[in-house]
């Protein structure tokens, strides 16, 4: 099991931007089911998404600025990370995560 903090983004204002506007990336949460984009962006992220259980179904390292990501729409659980944390972490998709959100 891997635990990993983010800051949870509940407005649909938040879940639009996400990332976009800041200058260093940190870890967030939000749920979707319409993919994302990078579309703003000034640097790549790392892109955990989640089942219901907290189990990793479909990972995406290194998504560059002005990409798509698409995933099954069954699944909208989404963590964005630093560009280099599912290496750093060995997040694999079977893994189990446990969120500590703030």
């Amino acid at each position: 099991m891997i635990t990993l903090k983010a800051k949870k983004l509940t407005s649909f204002s938040d879940k639009s931007i996400g990332l976009l506007g800041t200058s260093k990336p940190h870890p967030v949460y939000f749920q979707t089911r319409f993919g994302i984009h990078t579309f703003g962006m000034k640097y790549p992220i790392d892109v955990v998404i989640l089942d219901k259980n907290d189990v990793v179904v479909k990972i995406k390292e290194n998504l560059k600025p002005n990409k798509l990501f698409l995933w099954n729409p069954k699944f909208d659980q989404v963590i964005e990370l630093p560009n280099g944390e599912i290496e750093k972490n060995k997040i694999k998709v079977g893994e189990k995560i446990k969120l500590f959100l703030f």
